[in-house]
């Protein structure tokens, strides 16, 4: 799958989870906002999220992985405050992080199926 269509699925992630109002939202709503917001997490989940991860190691295996809830919640919060997207506080970046990760994992299975057929 190209980086393209990655980028495409990431924002139709974006706007799905903002749509079902679980704690993300764009202020100013539209096509741009939501491109730019998926091309700053995809660069925040490449470069940022591995160095988080590796430091806060020790916590996560304390708590047997569910910290990486919390990381997933402090990468959805600088994305927001790097782009037009508004989170509801510190819950609304978690169930926002999780229900996007869904969305996000259900449209590249569905898009990388289509594309082997």
């Amino acid at each position: 799958m190209s980086i393209f269509a990655r980028w495409l699925i990431s924002a139709a992630a974006l706007w799905l989870t903002a749509q079902l109002n679980v704690g993300l939202s764009f202020s100013p709503s539209g096509f741009i906002p939501i491109m730019i917001t998926a091309l700053v997490l995809g660069l925040v989940n490449v470069l940022v999220k591995p160095i988080m991860i590796l430091l806060t190691l020790p916590f996560t295996i304390l708590t047997f992985g569910l910290f990486l809830l919390v990381v997933n919640a402090l990468s959805i919060a600088l994305v927001a405050t790097l782009t037009p997207l508004t989170i509801s506080g510190f819950w609304g970046a978690i169930i926002g992080a999780v229900v996007l990760s869904i969305i996000n994992a259900v449209l590249t299975q569905i898009f990388s199926r289509k594309e082997k057929d």
